[in-house]
């Protein structure tokens, strides 16, 4: 006979090995959250009133405003992804940074930022950039692996960089406005972006013969033309980023509402592109169903299994097992990305946020760290969900459309210093938590800078302050 502490633990084991046998992850956390409801009530150890809640939660689900975002910013992100915009930004910026070493490697992550800001779609972003950069930099003597690591890094931005969706999702697990999880994650955003052209800065001096410059023949068309069609191709975009964000961060408009305007500015884009057809509009609104149906299905799965978590004692199971961590909030947050870190080789970013981030969350406020840094601390870690050798979803896509002439360790090995890089801003964001909170308009209190701690036992003595 089982004990009720065991429960929880086998419980979540249980989840875990359903997901390593790769059953689909919605049904496969509906299916775990019914059996061991099921197995609970027969034990003794689960009240069958809780399952009176799940019709609410699901009508909860459905009727929520803020999920709305989704398919709106998906619908977006699908229609500027086939209108050609990416070949547009990349044919022209790398022509215009081509002369210099490197040139092409910046033009990479300039438009991968750009990209992540107007489509929010990692596959679409490394696909584009793949299929058009990627033959040119290893025609002209690119380093196959240093070509493919960029550009699968650089299309992964686009999970940190506003709008991006897994930034709402977390918003909705963590109870935060989107708003400030948009404006936490501005310095994050630079920061990679900055880290990444160091990276290539620093190789194209001590090495530059893996970036050489593209040769005269190879540039095209130079001068105010050049500049001229390159403009043409981002001032509209990033127009339409600032009316997307400017709104939400002035609070003229919600998330949903500034979505369904970036819906019709995409489309207006698409228009003026001549490329607005009937069949990108049905490829598009196809995506965004496919997605949107992803999503809520993995939402109500997961509603299943939390609910009956929860009536197993599973957050207190889960707050005795985090919060006795040595170290305290900073064992803690070392405990949580080398979680999420392995977590992100088997799960992508949305069903770790479905399944995982609620049970953290409390944990996090308990300890006193503000939920929207540590959100931004978690989105991101699962950057690094796309980018693991050899499971990276970003590698798949690169490898999809690669030349046979790279091969697939190239991609894997080209893709470990770019891990690095990102694990090297979690580390940044943990010991300055400023690069999120300086943009916020409340006061650093609760922002992480500052962790009260109590030591064990002690209930009533005032706890230290931990400064990072």
């Amino acid at each position: 006979m089982f004990s009720h502490g065991i429960m929880p633990p086998l419980m979540f084991g249980g989840m875990i090995l359903f997901l390593l046998a790769g059953f689909p992850v919605a049904f496969s956390l509906a299916s775990v959250g019914i059996v061991f409801g099921v197995i609970g009530i027969e034990l003794g150890y689960f009240v069958p009133s809780f399952l009176q809640a799940l019709p609410l939660r699901f009508y909860g689900i459905i009727s929520n405003d803020l999920l709305l975002a989704i398919p709106f910013f998906t619908f977006m992100g699908a229609i500027l992804e086939r209108c050609g915009l990416a070949e547009d930004l990349l044919e022209g910026t790398g022509q215009l940074f081509g002369k210099i070493p490197g040139g092409l490697a910046y033009a990479v992550i300039i438009v991968g930022a750009i990209l992540g800001a107007i489509t929010g779609t990692v596959a679409a972003s490394v696909i584009a950039m793949g299929m058009i950069s990627l033959p040119v930099m290893t025609r002209y003597g690119y380093d196959k692996r240093l070509a493919t690591g960029v550009i699968a890094a650089s299309g992964t931005i686009t999970q940190l960089i506003p709008p991006s969706l897994v930034l709402v999702v977390l918003a909705d697990q963590l109870g935060r406005s989107v708003g400030d999880m948009y404006l936490g994650a501005i310095g994050p955003s630079i920061l990679q972006v900055a880290i990444f052209i160091l990276y290539i800065a620093l190789i194209s001096f001590f090495r530059p013969q893996m970036v050489p410059p593209l040769p005269p023949e190879a540039r095209g068309e130079m001068g105010w033309k050049l500049v001229m069609r390159v403009l043409w191709g981002m001032v509209p975009s990033v127009v339409l980023i600032f009316l997307v964000l400017g709104t939400i961060f002035m609070g003229l408009a919600t998330p949903t509402e500034s979505g369904a305007m970036g819906a019709v500015g995409a489309i207006v884009l698409a228009a003026l592109h001549r490329r607005l057809t009937w069949d990108l509009l049905y490829q598009s609104m196809a995506t965004t169903m496919r997605i949107t149906a992803m999503v809520v299905f993995i939402l109500i799965g997961s509603t299943v299994f939390s609910l009956v978590f929860q009536g197993m004692d599973g957050a207190r199971w889960i707050e005795h097992l985090l919060t006795g961590l040595p170290g305290g909030a900073v064992g803690f947050l070392v405990f949580v990305n080398i979680f999420v870190f392995f977590l992100a080789f088997f799960l992508d970013f949305f069903e770790i946020a479905f399944i995982v981030i609620p049970l953290l969350a409390p944990v996090a406020a308990k300890l006193g760290i503000d939920l929207v840094w540590f959100g931004v601390l978690l989105c991101v870690n699962m950057q690094t969900s796309f980018m693991h050798p050899p499971f990276g979803f970003a590698l798949f896509y690169l490898r999809g459309i690669a030349p046979k002439s790279i091969k697939s360790s190239d991609i894997y090995w080209g893709a470990i210093p770019w891990v690095g890089m990102q694990l090297l801003l979690v580390v940044i964001v943990i010991l300055w938590p400023e690069s999120v909170t300086y943009w916020l308009d409340k006061p650093p209190v609760d922002d992480g800078r500052s962790i009260e701690l109590l030591s064990p036992g002690d209930t009533n003595a005032p706890p230290p302050e931990l400064k990072f």
